[in-house]
């Protein structure tokens, strides 16, 4: 009995601590996101999800008992200063867009895309966000990129580089704000099972029985698989990780 008392106790005072802490998660309307926000809230953080439907954002917010959320064109400045005058102890950058073309065909509007929403409005995000994190000396960032920003995607090299920029600009900023008590960590998933890959295995030149083939432990990744990664990243239990870019890929990352 003294045994279930003490996990309960501290239980309780881990949930006290989460139910200070305040959470966005972008791109959290589904898939990943809705994941990433669901796990984080029914560990008792204050969690705000954005993205641009309104109706889906409004029904997913109910369903994973959200505090709030925000309906948020991360292209556009205006909408990502407004959304960052409330203060955000933790940051999960999980949105982003997918390009499936040869580097020939590529258009101008796919770069221009890609590179402000995979890129820019990440690093705009954080800008805004680090100001009260330092104030608080207490901080988590944690950056949703890609595998293909690791080893490289035939036909996605426009996705491929704006993915690859995380693990760089992941490694200067722990670096930059390790003194502040602030992380920076970066998740590479793989194939995961979510309508975005459904969409990107239908658009490729592989079909989803030859996609597993290729994939060392035969599966796609579970969302929640990432959801939790996510937790212990911005948990207390992981202040000494910082400057990393981690693979969760079921083994694509290792040959």
């Amino acid at each position: 009995a003294s045994d279930v008392y003490k996990r309960q106790f501290l239980q309780s005072i881990i949930m006290k601590k989460t139910m200070n802490k305040k959470v966005l998660v972008t791109g959290a309307s589904k898939g990943i996101g809705k994941s990433i926000a669901k796990v984080l809230s029914n560990e008792g953080y204050q969690v705000y999800i954005c993205a641009r439907n309104e109706e889906i954002l409004k029904n997913t917010a109910a369903q994973i008992n959200a505090s709030g959320y925000f309906v948020c064109d991360l292209i556009n400045d205006n909408d990502v200063f407004e959304l960052m005058q409330n203060n955000f102890d933790i940051l999960i950058n999980n949105a982003g867009d997918y390009v499936y073309s040869p580097v020939e065909k590529t258009t101008d509007e796919d770069i221009t895309r890609l590179i402000k929403l995979n890129v820019e409005a990440p690093y705009k995000l954080i800008k805004l966000a680090v100001p009260y994190m330092k104030e608080q000396h207490w901080g988590r960032i944690v950056n949703i990129g890609s595998i293909s920003g690791i080893v490289g995607e035939a036909n996605a090299s426009l996705y491929s580089m704006t993915k690859s920029a995380f693990t760089g600009f992941s490694k200067a900023l722990a670096l930059e704000l390790a003194q502040d008590n602030i992380t920076v960590n970066t998740i590479n998933p793989g194939w995961v099972e979510t309508e975005l890959a459904q969409d990107a295995v239908e658009k490729s030149d592989f079909s989803y029985d030859e996609e597993i083939e290729m994939i060392p432990q035969k599966r796609f990744i579970c969302p929640d698989e990432i959801a939790n990664l996510v937790k212990y990243m911005v948990s207390d239990e992981a202040k000494g990780m910082t400057g990393q870019s981690v693979s969760l890929c079921a083994g694509l990352s290792a040959g």
